[in-house]
């Protein structure tokens, strides 16, 4: 079975040293890179399953070489964990909303991202398992075949992280779950994430759904529903 191919991108010598140390050491297959231009090159020739993309990058930044990737065909399937000194939730909110599948800070715990990793590599594998469930639920209907969402039969575009909960909540309707339950079903276990992380993708879910996004509950002291 081949190795998962990661794609690191980082223009400090000294962290790229230390991810592609760690990451084959997990028996990852990995490329480094140090720039946005050679990041998108190899992301094209190479396709690897997931890049760990800094953001503060000498000419095209991550920000942009995210938002590139999303919008080409050929790359957009490529799981992204962006790696950042700047943790603000401004900055988290539009690392996600660009379609990046995790926001790790530095300074960082190299096992604790290669943990991550393994968790955004099998939720991808999972993601790839046949159902052709289709859930309607007032104004959103969810296609879980072809992972499309639609409100009043308009497309909505979300993030992988998104759909999971999204799918969750909509296919319990009712049922409250706590934040560490939606962690560990939109994740997978061993997953190192703050209670803010869930309320941003929540909050990020609402804005995409519009005026359905209502049906998602807060449940306060709890966590989220999605109504009956």
């Amino acid at each position: 079975m081949a190795k998962p191919h990661i794609l690191v991108v980082d223009d400090e010598e000294d962290i790229r040293s230390i991810l592609q140390y760690n990451l084959v050491n997990e028996a990852y297959e990995v490329t480094c890179v140090s720039s946005g231009e050679e990041a998108l090159q190899s992301a094209r020739d190479r396709q690897p399953e997931l890049i760990i993309l800094d953001l503060m990058l000498p000419g095209i930044n991550g920000l942009d070489v995210c938002r590139r990737l999303k919008r080409d065909p050929a790359t957009e399937e490529i799981r992204i964990i962006m790696l950042s000194a700047r943790g603000t939730e401004a900055d988290i909110v539009t690392g996600l909303e660009l379609g990046a599948d995790d926001y790790v800070t530095k300074p960082f715990s190299p096992r604790e991202l290669v943990a991550r990793v393994r968790s955004v590599l099998r939720r991808s594998q999972r993601s790839g398992e046949p159902d052709s469930a289709i859930i309607t639920r007032e104004a959103i209907k969810v296609h879980m075949e072809r992972r499309e969402v639609y409100v009043d039969k308009t497309p909505v575009s979300l993030t992988a992280t998104e759909f999971g909960i999204l799918h969750l909540l909509i296919k319990h309707p009712g049922w409250v779950w706590t934040r560490d339950q939606i962690i560990e079903n939109v994740r997978g276990d061993n997953y190192s994430v703050t209670d803010r992380s869930v309320d941003v993708h929540i909050t990020s879910l609402r804005k995409k759904l519009g005026s359905a996004g209502n049906s998602i509950e807060t449940v306060h002291g709890v966590g989220y529903r999605f109504k009956e």
